[in-house]
């Protein structure tokens, strides 16, 4: 089947395209902001890959769960183990219709693979829609597609982001929404997943825009 061609009926009889997406991970990614969007658009008929530089399908990464609990930043806790259904060597980004970038302590180390960057570079260079959230969006400061786009991130990362030309849109207060920029949707932490993936989903064209 060609997932970027695929039309599921919806209980309306109305239809939507089903995508085939990509996402990409690491050992100690944020756990809720790999495993709830992995699992949301599997759940409205999206196909996911989700791949780890090094790893086959069957492997798993170990997350953690990043939590504000009124420190100065945020507390860390082991998360769950996170099953890969495909093996990263085997990624043609060509093959993808959107990226999905999650956070956590993954991206600092992701982001010094040359071959990670180059498939981010190809969903930039193709337009196509880009989800990141966190600290996933190092990933893409060092991939150098964010220059001159509206962003948002974790508040640490905003020093990367503006020096690699992006314009930070993170409001003053709160983590809890999203920001568009054409196809490229991000937020700063997981507490904004309902507005975060609301927006991917309009941009994927999964829901209607309001």
């Amino acid at each position: 089947m060609d997932h970027r061609v695929a039309v599921l009926k919806l209980a309306d009889g109305s239809g939507m395209r089903s995508r085939k997406i990509l996402l990409i991970s690491g050992d100690f990614v944020e756990d809720y902001e790999v495993m709830v969007p992995f699992q949301t658009l599997l759940t409205v008929g999206h196909t996911v890959h989700a791949v780890c530089p090094g790893k086959k399908a069957g492997e798993t990464v170990a997350t953690a769960i990043h939590d504000f609990e009124g420190h100065q930043t945020y507390s860390e806790k082991p998360g769950h183990r996170f099953r890969l259904n495909a093996a990263f060597d085997d990624v043609d980004a060509k093959d993808y219709d959107a990226l999905v970038v999650p956070g956590g302590r993954a991206p600092e180390y992701l982001r010094l693979d040359e071959r990670v960057l180059e498939i981010v570079r190809h969903f930039f260079r193709t337009n196509k829609p880009v989800a990141a959230i966190c600290h996933g969006l190092q990933i893409l400061a060092a991939a150098a597609v964010v220059e001159g786009r509206k962003c948002q991130a974790y508040p640490a990362v905003r020093p990367e982001l503006t020096q690699a030309g992006a314009i930070w849109d993170q409001p003053s207060e709160g983590l809890d929404n999203a920001c568009v920029d054409g196809r490229l949707v991000t937020a700063a932490a997981w507490p904004a997943h309902p507005a975060w993936l609301s927006a991917f989903l309009k941009v994927l064209e999964t829901a209607e825009s309001s």
